[in-house]
């Protein structure tokens, strides 16, 4: 009798060790599949799962998305979003594709063809996306859609997660491909924005790890840009527009134009080139300014060479007048002004050789947020110039430790050490020129301090006015 009772429970025993032993090899196959078979490959099982399965969830009500390329007057986000996220998830069961390339792209894209069909999943949820492109009735232009369908109980999720997913995405992978721009007036061109902007592919191969330039400033404004990235939400907390200004001040030919485009290839924005020579009011410079996008680089180059910037003494601050010309009143307004918000994660970088001449307005903090000394070359920036253009074995060279106590001594640019390097490929002949050269140079610049100083006397030497205490007369003192 005891033994009988004792038969019910031994049952049960048995039956959950089976199930826990199931359970184990079903995870142990998961997770060697996951390993072994590749993404794609599982992607196709599934997809060919899905389709055995599809008839027994028609009972389940279906709903089907309706996005169009455009929304209202303006391009639809949610259509170039999927543009760029479903060519990911073409799988080998896909019968027709678009295939091309742009002379920038490296390797052959693909795109969905009209009527193909793609099967995504999202969080246990199945999704059937399906490009269409139907003949408008009376418009030459084809109507270019996508459905997406789905069982209907998933409409929040799909809204609410699945489709700012796809969002970003989309911008992920659009900033890992893009092409960055460089913007330009004067240039009519339609797609540009009816002749106000015009462009051309920014090919500046400078990125931070190629400039002759400090190592420490260099990794200084590489956290400044990181850190402005990131802080949008504190931005907007402490009630300051999303911007960042720079000055980058030097000599010519210190780098200035080859740090703009490193700044550029590393954010992937596109670079608005602004000449204020060419812009002749206030009401221009707002309108030129609100039509650049966001994620962008305003450049204002030679900053010092425009006299509306220099002096805010002789500017006419009568309300109509000043609106017609171009003062420095209507550049500050732009900078840190009402008008600063027309724009986000925006950079603005002004150039100039003599930070001096500038207005001390335009100089604070807000304005022209980081200022960046660009400096004679040094011994550590010819090191990156010379692994540049010859190699880094080169920085081994005997002539280098010689060149390296010149550099230090010379006052020459980056540029100038750079022409010296591209004389020829022979570093024994390179350096030796650039050896003559740094010489050369010290000897120069000796002859030149001489001349200065003794114009410095001549002019010390001639009589000065002065104002007598006593008289109104005005002596000359010898």
């Amino acid at each position: 009798m005891s033994l009988l009772s004792k038969m019910p429970s031994m049952e049960a025993s048995s039956l959950f060790s089976i199930y826990t032993s199931l359970v184990g090899i079903m995870m142990l196959v998961r997770s060697m599949a996951n390993e072994i078979i590749p993404q794609q490959l599982r992607t196709y099982l599934y997809e060919k799962f899905y389709n055995i399965l599809f008839d027994s969830t028609k009972s389940s009500p279906r709903l089907t998305l309706v996005i169009d390329e455009n929304w209202g007057i303006t391009r639809n986000e949610v259509f170039n979003a999927a543009s760029t996220y479903l060519p990911t998830k073409i799988t080998p069961s896909t019968q027709r594709l678009k295939a091309g390339k742009t002379a920038r792209q490296k390797t052959v894209t693909t795109a969905m063809e009209n009527g193909e069909e793609i099967i995504d999943s999202f969080d246990g949820i199945q999704l059937k996306w399906k490009l269409v492109c139907a003949e408008s009735k009376g418009k030459p232009k084809e109507n270019i859609y996508y459905e997406l369908s789905f069982i209907k109980k998933f409409k929040d999720r799909v809204l609410e997660a699945y489709i700012p997913y796809i969002l970003s995405s989309a911008k992920q992978l659009r900033h890992e491909e893009k092409v960055i721009k460089l913007y330009t007036r004067h240039i009519s061109s339609r797609e540009d924005g009816g002749g106000l902007w015009g462009s051309i592919d920014l090919e500046h191969p400078a990125r931070f790890d190629t400039l002759a330039m400090d190592r420490a400033l260099k990794k200084m404004v590489i956290d400044d840009l990181d850190r402005f990235l990131g802080r949008k939400e504190y931005y907007k907390k402490v009630g300051k527009v999303w911007k960042r200004g720079y000055l980058l001040y030097g000599p010519p030919g210190t780098g200035k134009s080859s740090l703009i485009a490193a700044v550029a290839n590393y954010l992937k924005f596109d670079v608005y080139d602004l000449e204020l020579s060419n812009i002749h009011s206030n009401s221009e410079l707002r309108r030129i300014l609100v039509s650049t996008t966001n994620r962008s680089i305003i450049v204002i180059e030679d900053i010092d060479c425009n006299e509306q910037m220099q002096d805010r003494g002789h500017q006419n601050w009568n309300g109509l007048n000043s609106e017609r010309k171009l003062t420095l009143s209507g550049m500050l307004n732009f900078i840190d002004g009402l008008w600063s918000s027309c724009g986000d994660e925006r950079i603005i970088i002004f150039t100039t050789n003599h930070k001096e001449k500038l207005d001390p307005a335009l100089l604070r903090p807000g304005r022209m947020d980081m200022h960046i000394h660009m400096s004679y070359c040094t011994p550590q920036g010819f090191k990156i110039l010379v692994s540049n253009y010859l190699s880094s074995q080169s920085n081994n060279h005997p002539l280098s430790e010689e060149i390296e106590g010149l550099i230090e001594i010379a006052d020459v640019t980056p540029a100038e050490i750079a022409e010296e390097l591209m004389k020829g490929d022979d570093p024994d002949c390179v350096l030796g020129g650039l050896l003559d050269f740094l010489k050369h140079k010290i000897e120069d610049n000796k002859i030149k301090a001489r001349e200065a100083k003794k114009v410095q006397l001549e002019k010390a030497k001639e009589p000065r006015p002065v104002k007598s205490e006593e008289s109104e007369w005005v002596q000359f003192k010898i």
